[in-house]
């Protein structure tokens, strides 16, 4: 845990103030051995990641329950759940439900995006009980927790949330500070299909335009990076500019806030303080694997983490697929972190089965991906299934797959007249076939 003492060579060392600042030391934290089992890393690779920005270990010292996860170079792609409660939608036992499946269905994160009512009720619940990382939008909760109009919010009364989500052990926040006066002019004179679609960026620019003042969390960032050093909350710088269609894909404003993200990186750095750097979006295909590596150098290979990108904009009902697809390439060419989107996105708050088809497609993206970056222990899970299959094992197959129950509803659904197989091939089956006659017997289809 952040602040604990350590001996190195029989003696005490220096308390350390998060993982970065341990990782600077020298110090291997007990969150960084459990991450190195986890990646199957030595200990001390990962120890020169973190220290270099390269790796972020999100690990509020407040949040007992966490079970440590590292996002980043050489680690497996991690996926994100968002949830919460709305005006139109507050039903804190559904929430709750959603995310005990996003913990069963092995998600790494989860964000608390809760905008309404009693969100720190919501939040110290979700906390207690989460094994995995958690990551809220404190802008959001501004507005619902001081029950005020967004004009009237302070610059004090904004920070005030940060510290409140801080203190109560939040891992990551999403703030979007790179949203500055001279971004939002941008947008302003070349004008998009879709505007700003960030919620919580579009929060700040109408903030900014109504008070005609600076993004406070860029004007006052050493503020917020004293309370994240604190803490050892890692900041996940957000996108504001995020393109919402493909139309708008790569454009000024996206690529001006991307530089000012990488200079805000450094700074962060200079404090200890671990970064992730948020991005698209909307984005064509031809186009993801520029993005990811203009992010890396840009932002001095800090860790990357994308919402899909979704491949295409007309698909809605169907967008954990577009996103999965556009997961799959952004990951192998070097994001590590992938905001799950489900088919719910862009008509209604997503139910629990929702939740459930958006985890597994962002599971399912992040495996392609790290297959593709030959992360440890990726292909022996596909060779494993691939061994279940050539045996038509059926008993073997069904746990190693991503969802077990529909793996196994589907094939007890339809029972094969042939035992040992399924109805697709039925005797026919190449499995069985190859294998009696490898085996020097012969072939009945009858």
């Amino acid at each position: 845990m952040s602040g604990e003492l350590f001996y190195i060579n029989g003696e005490v060392s220096k308390m350390y103030t998060t993982q970065m600042d341990a990782a600077r030391k020298g110090i291997i934290t007990p969150q960084m051995k459990i991450v190195a089992k986890k990646e199957q890393m030595d200990v001390e690779k990962l120890r020169s990641l973190i220290a270099s920005g390269k790796v972020v270990i999100p690990a509020n010292k407040n949040h007992t329950s966490l079970s440590p996860e590292a996002i980043g170079q050489d680690c497996r792609t991690k996926i994100n759940v968002n949830l919460g409660v709305s005006p139109e939608h507050n039903n804190h036992e559904e929430e709750l439900q959603k995310v005990r499946n996003a913990i069963e269905l092995k998600a790494e994160a989860i964000m608390d995006l809760s905008n309404f009512g009693k969100t720190r009720e919501f939040r110290t619940k979700l906390i207690d009980m989460s094994t995995a990382m958690i990551g809220t939008v404190p802008m959001y909760d501004a507005v619902g927790m001081l029950d005020k109009d967004l004009k009237e919010i302070s610059v004090e009364e904004f920070f005030s949330v940060v510290q409140q989500h801080a203190e109560d052990g939040v891992d990551f926040m999403t703030i979007h500070c790179g949203m500055n006066l001279k971004t939002a002019d941008r947008i302003k004179k070349n004008p998009r299909l879709t505007n700003i679609v960030s919620r919580g960026g579009s929060l700040l620019f109408a903030w900014m335009e109504m008070n005609n003042q600076e993004n406070p969390f860029y004007e006052y960032y050493d503020r917020l990076l004293d309370i994240c050093e604190a803490y050892d909350v890692t900041l996940s710088l957000g996108d504001a500019c995020r393109p919402g269609c493909t139309h708008d894909a790569t454009d000024a404003a996206q690529i001006e806030e991307l530089i000012t993200l990488g200079e805000l990186t450094k700074r962060a750095w200079e404090h200890n303080v671990q970064v992730m750097i948020e991005g698209p979006g909307h984005m064509v295909l031809n186009e993801i694997a520029a993005n990811m590596r203009l992010e890396k150098r840009l932002c001095h290979g800090a860790p990357f983490y994308v919402l899909g990108p979704l491949v295409t904009d007309i698909a809605p009902g169907y967008d954990h697929i577009t996103s999965a697809i556009g997961g799959a390439i952004a990951a192998s060419c070097g994001a590590d972190f992938l905001c799950y989107v489900t088919p719910a996105e862009h008509l209604r708050l997503p139910d629990v089965n929702d939740v459930k088809e958006g985890i597994i497609a962002a599971r399912i993206a992040a495996h392609a991906a790290d297959l593709a970056k030959g992360i440890p222990g990726a292909q022996a899970w596909d060779d494993a299934m691939s061994k279940a299959r050539v045996a038509v094992d059926f008993d073997t197959m069904i746990p190693l797959s991503i969802d077990p129950e529909k793996a196994r509803a589907y094939y007890e659904s339809s029972k094969p007249e042939c035992e040992g197989t399924c109805t697709m091939c039925g005797a026919m089956c190449p499995a069985k076939t190859m294998k009696k006659i490898l085996n020097g017997e012969d072939i009945t289809l009858r």
